[in-house]
């Protein structure tokens, strides 16, 4: 358990050197736990919990019901939605069906878990190509400005030199 909190407190740790800014951060870090975590939670719903429950007045045995319903689309019936519940219908839109009459069919998304680990992925994938492409650049160039042994007139020319480096690459 402590092994899983050091790494997350690894994940949240900021860099002494700051190649992006808040917003970045929010999007890469914040964002990705989030998706990461509804996507724990749906996927232990729908893979080890029972993610839905059809309703059958039949001899049918509930759970070949309820696989049926997951795999296939169900339907509501649109006239059933404005009955009083528990008096004309025992659930808004669940009725007894005669041909003719306009359904509303509902799919049960299967995919919803590993939709929102892509949006994880796709929102962390930004991060990993622009660290790639600034190669650490970014703390090489201040290496000596935040060493507290370093003489100031080094620092000084140190600073005046990544001055001078940011004003030719200002627009490249």
């Amino acid at each position: 358990m402590d092994q899983l909190f050091g790494n997350l407190k690894g994940f949240f740790k900021t860099d002494f050197t700051v190649i992006d800014n808040n917003v970045f951060r929010l999007h890469y870090k914040a964002t990705v736990c989030v998706l990461i975590a509804f996507s724990i939670l749906v996927t232990g719903r729908q893979y080890i919990g029972d993610p839905i429950d059809c309703i059958s007045k039949d001899a049918v045995p509930m759970n070949l019901l309820d696989t049926f319903c997951w795999i296939h689309t169900t339907f509501s019936l649109t006239d059933a939605w404005h009955k009083k519940v528990g008096v004309q219908v025992p659930y808004p839109g669940v009725d007894k069906y005669t041909p003719g009459e306009k359904r509303v069919y509902h799919a049960y998304y299967q995919w919803v878990c590993f939709v929102l680990f892509l949006q994880a992925v796709l929102f962390y994938v930004p991060r990993y190509f622009w660290k790639a492409v600034e190669g650490g650049r970014i703390k090489n160039l201040i290496l000596g400005l935040n060493n507290p042994i370093l003489p100031e007139e080094a620092k000084e020319n140190s600073r005046k030199l990544l001055v001078e480096y940011l004003s030719i690459n200002l627009n490249n």
